[in-house]
């Protein structure tokens, strides 16, 4: 992978810079403190859930010349393991913070991975661009469209690089296989199908519960209105519980689908989104939005793309749980995160490419090498010796798509877009725009 990365950085004009040990036996912490002292990074990982595992290996690399200051999260217990997974990896101990005010104010950091809950997305990448911060902020970046323009407007204010985790914007085989399209490899891209399908099982229905121990319940909530807590929340059902904290299977995954399919097509924002979505499985358990979802975009000239997500049927519609399919007017391409096929108009297949990767697909938990890329990309772009793979001006707007389709959900209806402004044509939809916030949590520039 790192011979790839070179001559991927070389074919696309990206400069980098390699530091040689030259032979000589120092630990890693010496190592650092004599080459490259003045370019080193010093980072802070806050949330150290699932999404934990896309950054140690591009952190403990000696090349990239990076301290970890702080690992952040509101339940000790995630801390105390997140601590003992790098001490595995690195001769020194990070700080343990759970409040990620605490972090962003103190003025030796220099860029944060933000991997907490959705509503926590944009107003925490937000209070660390304020404070001078880089940050790499895991999808969804926003919780909503208020946010998502919001931290476009942060990042060009304060000019920090900001980088989204749609992580396949890192992908080798993508990359190649994108240009590929646009240099016109299938004639002239006008559809592409986004699709993810997994079989989630049965969700508890909430009930009041507890605090579990050491757990900060209120810096969890942070910018979300506050209610007590039930049981189950924390861990992962938050995606569902309703849309305090979550932004829907669309957010979860879709994003990165979506991401690629605008990617291929060039578009920005759709003029139309469309959308037939319900809770089809367990019909009596605790998961409080659709869990399949079809949504269709318009854009200018005659492009579309579907957005295919089913959550707990496994039936594997289009094969390997998640992908994109592009057509084009001489042929298509099918890409994932470990291949790509293209086939020409008649449906033969003209050339397959096996890519090895080792990126995490459906099931939970995150990591694997197209991560570390991405988050090898980030450190490249803050040393300006690369370009950002995926800036947020971009990525927001792969974003949108997706509280185009969760609010078409909500208010039951599809609805026109203004695709020079990414505004919503509908009474009801803009309603939606934004969402309310715990009085002096809001997020602001």
């Amino acid at each position: 992978m790192n011979t790839n990365r070179r001559k991927f950085i070389k074919q696309t004009g990206l400069a980098t810079a390699g530091l040689m040990a030259g032979g000589m036996s120092l630990s890693a912490k010496s190592y650092k403190n004599i080459l490259g002292a003045n370019d080193r990074i010093h980072v802070a990982i806050i949330g150290l859930g699932r999404r934990l595992g896309a950054y140690p290996e591009a952190i403990s690399k000696l090349s990239n010349n990076i301290n970890l200051s702080y690992l952040c999260d509101v339940m000790p217990s995630q801390m105390d393991k997140a601590a003992a997974q790098f001490a595995k990896m690195i001769d020194y101990k990070p700080k343990l913070e759970k409040d990620l005010r605490k972090v962003f104010a103190d003025k030796k950091v220099d860029a944060i991975f933000n991997a907490t809950p959705d509503h926590w997305h944009a107003p925490g990448s937000i209070m660390a661009i304020k404070e001078g911060k880089h940050v790499y902020v895991e999808k969804p970046c926003s919780h909503n469209m208020f946010e998502n323009e919001l931290l476009v407007e942060a990042q060009k204010k304060y000019n920090r690089v900001v980088q989204m985790g749609n992580q396949q914007r890192s992908s080798l085989h993508t990359i190649q296989v994108i240009q590929a399209i646009h240099d016109g490899v299938i004639g002239v891209p006008y559809k592409a199908t986004a699709f993810y399908t997994n079989n989630r099982g049965r969700v508890p229905l909430q009930k009041p519960a507890s605090v579990p121990g050491g757990l900060d319940w209120e810096l969890f909530q942070g910018p979300a209105p506050r209610r007590d807590y039930t049981e189950e929340t924390w861990d992962y059902n938050w995606h569902w519980y309703g849309w305090d904290y979550g932004t829907a299977e669309a957010g979860n995954n879709g994003t990165h689908e979506m991401d690629v399919a605008r990617w291929a097509l060039q578009v920005g924002f759709p003029n139309r989104v469309d959308v037939d979505a319900a809770k089809g499985q367990f019909l009596d358990d605790g998961w409080e939005m659709y869990d399949t979802m079809d949504a269709t975009f318009k854009f200018d000239n005659s492009k579309s793309i579907k957005w295919s997500g089913i959550s707990r049927n496994g039936y594997d519609t289009y094969e390997g749980g998640r992908g994109t399919i592009i057509y084009g007017s001489e042929g298509s391409v099918f890409i994932n995160r470990n291949k790509y096929m293209i086939y020409d108009r008649k449906g033969d297949l003209i050339k397959s490419v096996e890519a090895g990767s080792e990126e995490a697909g459906t099931a939970l938990g995150g990591g694997g090498d197209t991560s570390t890329l991405h988050v090898e990309n980030f450190f490249g772009a803050i040393r300006g010796k690369e370009n950002l793979l995926a800036p947020i001006a971009d990525a927001s707007i792969s974003m949108a798509m997706v509280h185009y389709c969760n609010v078409a959900y909500r208010i039951n209806s599809g609805y026109d877009i203004d695709p020079k402004n990414g505004k919503m044509k509908n009474d009801a939809a803009m309603k939606l725009w934004g969402r309310t916030y715990q009085p002096g949590w809001e997020p602001f520039i």
